[in-house]
């Protein structure tokens, strides 16, 4: 018995690590316009508001999926968040540095519950309706989303051209959870090229789309 629950909790923080990769690239974003002291704030306070949300909603996971259009829905956000962030590259020095924190803070759970969908559906079957197991698995993966969030900031301040890459990585994301809709799948079955250039329309709509809007911004 005890195998099967240390298997279990080996079983959630293997699929915390594999899908937390999205929202360290997420926690990296919101918070790369902060000063360094502040980003660590927003890194501990976004994600730990986030687990929170995880756990409620991981707890609510069967009622999720009766949600007409969930992933539908959830897509077109988190491309609204990519192109958002993308452009959100030079902050307004008359805004205080508390705001900014709490709008990082904010936009880390907002992107968070948006891309946590098949994380949350994947820990709810995996945690056999054992919510001590959700919240043990989340806790032994914070740490890593945390330090691969760090790692992405420092890679972006050496290498500003990686938010557009980060962006394109959020936009693949958000038209793969769009294909997985399962109320459109007579469309795509009827249309089989299009979950295959999808995710490509979509990755070049938000670059395309952000580096018009950064350009007009600074004309």
């Amino acid at each position: 018995m005890e195998w099967e629950l240390l298997q279990s909790v080996l079983i959630i923080i293997g699929i915390d690590i594999v899908l937390g990769g999205d929202n360290a690239i997420v926690i990296a974003l919101a918070s790369r316009n902060l000063p360094k002291k502040q980003r660590n704030k927003a890194i501990f306070f976004g994600t730990g508001l986030a687990i929170v949300v995880r756990v409620l909603l991981t707890a609510i996971a069967l009622y999720l999926l009766q949600i007409p259009f969930l992933r539908l829905i959830g897509g077109l956000l988190l491309i609204y968040i990519a192109i958002k962030l993308l452009i959100d590259q030079d902050e307004d020095p008359n805004v205080k540095a508390g705001d900014s924190l709490i709008s990082a803070v904010k936009t880390i759970v907002f992107a968070d519950i948006v891309m946590g969908f098949d994380n949350v559906l994947a820990i709810a079957g995996a945690s056999h309706n054992n919510l001590l197991l959700v919240i043990t698995g989340l806790l032994v993966s914070v740490p890593i989303i945390i330090w691969g969030s760090k790692l992405i900031l420092s890679l972006m301040e050496r290498f500003p051209a990686l938010v557009y890459i980060g962006a394109g990585i959020l936009a693949y994301t958000a038209a793969e959870m769009i294909i997985e809709e399962r109320r459109l799948e007579q469309f795509f079955h009827a249309n089989e090229l299009f979950p295959l250039l999808f995710p490509l329309i979509a990755i070049l709509f938000v670059l395309s789309t952000g580096y018009v809007l950064n350009k007009d911004e600074a004309a």
